[in-house]
């Protein structure tokens, strides 16, 4: 792991964090950093300064259109629900939403109704 994808990832974790996300565990998707609700990855590092965040397909479609300079996808990611974040342009409060976004995504149906946050 490089030194830009530690930074990258200590800046998720730590937004996680104090967003507080219940059940969030470390551990590695492809072989990066990613995060997990019971079990189920919900965002991960892509390569230095890229997140592959979870996301509903309308969602997704509508975030990438409104910030493209934020929000985009490769080929490999068309049709899926996950969109690719540029991490240095986006704001700790912008991403503290799409990481409770995708947690909510990944979530249980039960662990995600007892969260206080808003959809």
């Amino acid at each position: 792991m490089s030194g830009g994808q530690e930074t990258d990832f200590e800046r998720v974790t730590r937004l996680a964090r104090a967003a507080g996300l219940p059940e969030v565990t470390l551990g590695t998707s492809y072989g990066t950093p990613a995060l997990e609700v019971r079990g189920k990855s919900f965002v991960r590092i892509r390569h230095a300064g890229i997140l592959v965040v979870m996301c509903a397909l309308e969602e997704k479609e509508m975030l990438m259109e409104a910030e493209p300079d934020l929000y985009f996808e490769t080929d490999h990611y068309k049709g899926w629900p996950a969109m690719l974040v540029r991490l240095a342009a986006i704001s700790d409060a912008d991403l503290t939403q799409r990481l409770l976004a995708a947690w909510r995504q990944k979530a249980p149906k039960r662990l995600a109704a007892s969260f206080g946050h808003g959809a």
